[in-house]
């Protein structure tokens, strides 16, 4: 089965993801941070990436972009084509730095207020991941982010922080009103902007799962309950995404959610022969995500 293409277009607007091979780290120490950062304003200058937020994590970066000219393959082949040759170069190693394909989840472009929630989403991340110490620590002192910019008056020429900022009423030179709103506001949004960017990858992940099952959303509809097709596709949503059983449940018109986790635990126990065709066709989807650029 051949990879998903990506969806490409002028002007879309994407919540990019990458991981470290295997889950190890993609930066060694503050250096090899500030040469990635170096190595995505070079990309941005050679794409013309409009860049409304980012944070570099210890094994994976997320990086909140817009595609003026519908090119978001061709950037990523050499953004991180290029960080890997520096990375390998500097540490003397050699081989592949990201795990299989990075991923990308078109964002409504046209929402402020959703780009506002995926930029919330994407520079809480340290708070979440503890690399900060909530109550004692600022947001702002975690350098990797593009959240500092947001509170600073100078921002680099590559960063765009207008749009984020007008969905909340404030000009871009309106760095302290930010601040205040981001304490007040927009962290009271992180749960919100959590579900709807988890529901939203959650919904692309179906989508592959019913083309790797030679199906479409009208035919699901016409199946049983608990058809096979379903129990299986309800194992494959909740081994890989947060969503919760209730939007599980409806999108593949299960009934009652209990029916949900009733389908893992009828996987995890014994498959049987009906469901072991249909859990590989996805597991080869898996490998087929998850394979080398």
């Amino acid at each position: 089965m051949a990879r998903p293409l990506r969806i490409q277009y002028p002007g879309a607007v994407y919540h990019v993801m990458a991981r470290g091979n295997q889950g190890r780290p993609i930066f060694k120490d503050d250096k090899d941070r500030r040469r990635f950062l170096e190595t995505f304003e070079e990309s941005c200058q050679k794409t013309g990436w409009v860049v409304h937020a980012y944070v570099l994590m210890g094994n994976h970066y997320h990086l909140l972009v817009e595609t003026p000219e519908g090119n978001l393959v061709a950037g990523m082949k050499w953004l991180q084509g290029t960080y890997t040759q520096r990375y390998n170069g500097r540490h003397k190693v050699f081989g592949h730095l990201f795990q299989g394909r990075y991923k990308a989840v078109v964002v409504d472009g046209g929402d402020a207020n959703y780009l506002q929630f995926v930029s919330t989403y994407i520079h809480l991340n340290p708070a979440r991941a503890g690399l900060i110490r909530i109550g004692r620590e600022k947001l702002k002192s975690y350098r990797w982010s593009s959240y500092p910019w947001y509170l600073s008056r100078r921002c680099p020429g590559w960063i765009s922080r207008a749009t984020v900022l007008g969905s909340l009423g404030l000009a871009e030179e309106e760095t302290r009103g930010y601040e205040a709103v981001k304490g007040r506001r927009r962290e009271s949004h992180s749960g919100a902007a959590k579900e709807r960017h988890d529901e939203t990858a959650a919904e692309r992940l179906l989508e592959a799962g019913l083309r790797a099952l030679a199906l479409t959303k009208g035919k699901l509809g016409n199946l049983p309950k608990t058809a096979p097709e379903k129990v299986v596709l309800a194992w494959w949503l909740r081994g890989r995404t947060t969503v919760r059983l209730e939007w599980v449940s409806q999108r593949l018109q299960m009934g009652h959610y209990t029916r949900v986790t009733q389908a893992v635990s009828r996987i995890s126990r014994r498959p049987g022969r009906r469901l072991r065709p249909l859990q590989a066709a996805l597991l080869k989807l898996v490998r087929h995500e998850d394979g080398k650029n």
